[in-house]
């Protein structure tokens, strides 16, 4: 009974294990599942990459230079008073001019202030101020040519600095009126400037400012006294000239020429 028994039982174990071996001979071949259908996968060509591009920098302009003003009218077309008069011969605009720029140019205090230098600008518009760039006029003063000198102006710059000038001829002109120009700026320079003569529009922004370029423009129409005496109380002795002057500096109908 126990045999029957215990052979039961392990086949009943063997059964049990049974079911969940594989067996390499008896067992069924599986039955193959039908394969699900695959999907092919599309492939994706990476994007190409461009090469970067880089575009030259736009080429820096350069600061667009400061424009002239337009050149203001002829205000007084240089009526001449009846007791003046015209003497010799009336050089061109262009003569005129060339005689102007080259005198300004030059340095009158060889020895004693070389580096004082005129402006340019202030010796041309002093003349058109004065005679309008006419070569001959005779002024009722005796005030003569483009710089419209006085015969004593003449004779005290020929006698500082050893010269011979002739008021008549429109170069030596020219240069009679800028050599009193460079006379002017020493003297109120070494004055009242402690030596400096800089007549640089920056260091005079108004016209009428006790400023070195405002007391040269006075001297010359008024003189060097009556801008001694004017500097004491801070004015100048002849604000309308000195604006009209400073005015043509920056816009002259001369500069048409």
């Amino acid at each position: 009974m126990r045999r029957v028994r215990a052979s039961i039982g392990a086949v009943l174990i063997a059964l049990t294990l049974g079911c969940g071996l594989v067996r390499q001979q008896d067992d069924p071949a599986p039955v193959a599942a039908s394969p699900e259908p695959i999907t092919p996968i599309e492939t994706v060509d990476p994007p190409t990459e461009e090469p970067e591009t880089t575009s030259p920098p736009a080429p820096q302009k350069s600061p667009a230079k400061k424009a002239k003003a337009t050149p203001i009218e002829d205000p007084n077309n240089f009526q001449l008073p009846d007791c003046a008069h015209r003497e010799g011969k009336l050089q061109s605009k262009k003569a005129a001019k060339s005689a102007l720029v080259t005198a300004a140019g030059k340095t009158y205090w060889n020895s004693e202030a070389p580096h004082l230098k005129l402006n340019s600008d202030l010796v041309k518009a002093i003349a058109w101020q004065e005679s309008g760039w006419q070569s001959n006029i005779v002024n009722c003063d005796g005030g003569r040519g483009l710089m419209q000198v006085m015969p004593d102006t003449v004779d005290m710059i020929n006698q500082r600095f050893g010269l011979d000038y002739n008021a008549r001829d429109y170069k030596q002109n020219a240069q009679v009126g800028a050599n009193y120009l460079a006379w002017l700026t020493k003297a109120f320079g070494d004055t009242y400037f402690k030596g400096k003569y800089d007549l640089s529009t920056k260091k005079c922004k108004t016209h009428g400012s006790m400023c070195l370029l405002n007391m040269v423009i006075a001297g010359y129409n008024a003189g060097r006294g009556e801008v001694d005496a004017g500097y004491a109380g801070g004015e100048l002795p002849n604000p309308g000239y000195v604006d009209s002057v400073r005015s043509l500096m920056k816009s002259c109908y001369c500069d048409r020429y």
